[in-house]
């Protein structure tokens, strides 16, 4: 069953096209709603049970004032008034209070459903690869969890409530009309029509047109992000006046959609409007013709027309909030695209991802025969290919065994495939064929992937540093900072372990950053460490103090070193060399160094006059 779109969604842009995030079919959406709902079943059913009541109760309002116009038109004593105005008070308090507590259980429903769909939209967004989310763009993912979640949550908070009111009220109002007289119902229904097609000519219009504006509301924030975030090199190339039209068509082009999408609405409400008049003219009319003919009387024809009066609130609300309907469904209908194909296996990658990552034991590619590991090894890579694409290999039936404690260096020209080959192993992501088999870990985490883009979470130093051990005590955090070398400074901080990092609070430079994720890693104590280029954003300086922490990080621990200097490569215990997405070497640094081979040139063009160290 197809559950997305079987072409993604794609946005234009001056070098070509993103591949955005695929958007779910319409019977996939309503499959995935039902299911958020089902846990919640009964809240559901005892909130609309109440609104009927609410509803139902409402509805004695219109008889109880044509019997006061009956009392009146007969000349009746003021007396008789006090029955019926007493009436009306009391359904006013019954119906209040009823209403209150209907509409009180149908918005926690809707909370609790929007929580638990932004809860599985991070989850699984978090699980998405890396080269996935590059081919679609920051942008798109960035408006599915501001823009789409926002208005989600808002038909969630006002329409829901609003919506299954304004249905109760049209169903019961119509029967309460065929109870007076089935003549004023067939009156009114003669304003249907017109409604119908109105609804049918907005909803043909509205879902195009709102997915559409989605779309360009997010290769808007994309052209943002972009030019943003190079905007050093983009002022160095002088490519200012270039870039400011790009985001100015971008922006009216989501402008343009914007004021398509006001004209719908305005011409929307023209058109309720005409079936009001056609309808309220026709009930009025079967009134006088049933009262002459004294079929009922005017009380009674006055309740039928209040009745009809009634309905225009509540069948203008349901109508018009298919605006925010139809909004909601495309925004729905993103997210659930989203979560989709993170439950699909992707076979691509991407090259940086957070840290940690914890995985399971052992995982093994579709179409391929599982590999047992040697009982006395602590990973097994077995034939491991991987591809971008369709014809775009990366990596090409690698095999490679780390026994326990080892430490295995990678390295190889830029695009030889050492990150792909490191995030597959670290269990982040899945080849395309061949298997890997894992260790178990000691602590959470079997295996825990260090990238050289580390993120610092906004918070304090000792829950950022929880994050990969919610347990552990100040005692532990102090013992993590100390082996990589990091408590000194950490301690020096305003607030030592309770001073707020990241986002508005004490910012950490690149290599405190990165001790931080190895103290995290310390933490984890995972059986494998997969160190990807982890030191590869600090300067010289900086790197001589994190290979210290990375070395202290690692002892104990099976490593696999994507090695951004060949430092690193001096100090492990066996140097595999990739290149074009296979091995071509495998040995000691000092056997490969004297081979004369493709390290050896790795070598000399990296070392120079460096002084290199012995191992």
């Amino acid at each position: 069953m197809t559950t997305t779109a079987d072409i993604p969604e794609r946005a234009e842009s001056d070098g070509g096209s993103a591949e955005l995030l695929p958007v779910a079919t319409p019977a996939r959406t309503r499959a995935a709603l039902r299911a958020l709902i089902r846990p919640d079943r009964g809240l559901a059913l005892t909130g609309i049970g109440v609104l009927v009541a609410a509803t139902a109760v409402g509805l004695l309002v219109q008889p109880l004032l044509g019997r006061i116009v009956d009392i009146v038109a007969d000349g009746r004593p003021a007396a008789d008034l006090t029955l019926p105005v007493v009436l009306l008070v009391a359904v006013a308090v019954v119906q209040g209070l009823t209403t209150t507590i209907g509409l009180t259980r149908v918005a926690r429903l809707g909370e609790t459903v929007l929580a638990r769909l932004r809860e599985r939209f991070v989850e699984r967004a978090l699980n998405l690869p890396a080269d996935r989310l590059e081919r679609a763009g920051a942008g798109d993912l960035t408006a599915r969890v501001t823009g789409d979640v926002a208005r989600v949550a808002e038909a969630v908070r006002s329409a829901l409530p609003e919506m299954a009111r304004s249905v109760l009220a049209i169903v019961l109002t119509l029967g309460a009309l065929a109870l007076l007289d089935v003549r004023f119902l067939l009156a009114a229904l003669l304003a249907v029509p017109v409604q119908l097609l109105t609804a049918r000519w907005y909803v043909r219009r509205a879902l195009t047109l709102y997915a559409d504006q989605r779309i360009a509301n997010g290769a808007q924030q994309q052209q943002l992000l972009e030019t943003i975030g190079g905007a050093v090199t983009v002022r160095g190339h002088r490519l200012e006046a270039r870039h400011t039209e790009r985001s100015a068509g971008r922006s009216r082009k989501a402008v343009d959609l914007t004021m398509r999408s006001v004209n719908l609405v305005l011409g929307f409400y023209g058109r309720l409007h005409i079936a009001e008049y056609i309808g309220l003219a026709a009930v009025l009319i079967a009134g006088f013709w049933l009262v002459r003919d004294g079929a009922v009387s005017i009380g009674t024809a006055t309740a039928a027309a209040l009745y009809f009066h009634s309905l225009f609130g509540p069948v203008n609300a349901a109508l018009v909030l298919l605006d925010d309907a139809q909004s909601a469904a495309a925004g729905l209908a993103r997210l659930v695209g989203v979560t989709d194909l993170a439950e699909e296996p992707d076979p691509a990658a991407g090259k940086a991802d957070p840290e940690p990552c914890p995985v399971p034991h052992q995982r093994t590619a579709p179409d391929t025969t599982a590999v047992t590991a040697p009982a006395t090894a602590a990973v097994t890579a077995h034939a491991v290919g991987h591809a971008y694409g369709p014809g775009r290999p990366v990596l090409h039936e690698v095999s490679l065994t780390l026994e326990p404690g080892e430490h295995v260096a990678l390295v190889g020209t830029s695009g030889a495939g050492k990150s792909t080959l490191a995030r597959i192993v670290a269990g982040v992501q899945q080849p395309t064929s061949g298997t890997v088999t894992a260790p178990a870990g000691t602590g959470e985490a079997a295996v825990v992937l260090v990238t050289q883009e580390v993120h610092v979470f906004t918070g304090t130093l000792a829950e950022d540093l929880r994050l990969a051990r919610p347990d552990a005590t100040d005692a532990d955090l102090r013992a993590a900072l100390a082996t990589v070398h990091a408590l000194d400074w950490a301690e020096a901080l305003p607030d030592g372990l309770g001073t707020v990092v990241g986002e508005g609070g004490h910012r950490l430079d690149p290599a405190r950053a990165q001790q931080l994720a190895l103290a995290r890693l310390v933490l984890a104590d995972p059986a494998l460490a997969v160190l990807d280029e982890a030191t590869a954003e600090a300067g010289s300086a900086g790197a001589r103090v994190l290979e210290r922490s990375a070395e202290a990080a690692l002892a104990g621990r099976t490593a696999l070193v994507v090695a951004h200097r060949l430092t690193q490569a001096v100090a492990a215990d066996r140097v595999v060399v990739l290149e074009a997405g296979r091995v071509v070497e495998s040995g000691p640094h000092e056997e490969l160094r004297d081979a004369d081979g493709p390290y050896a040139a790795l070598w000399r063009a990296w070392s120079g006059s460096r002084t290199a160290p012995h191992p």
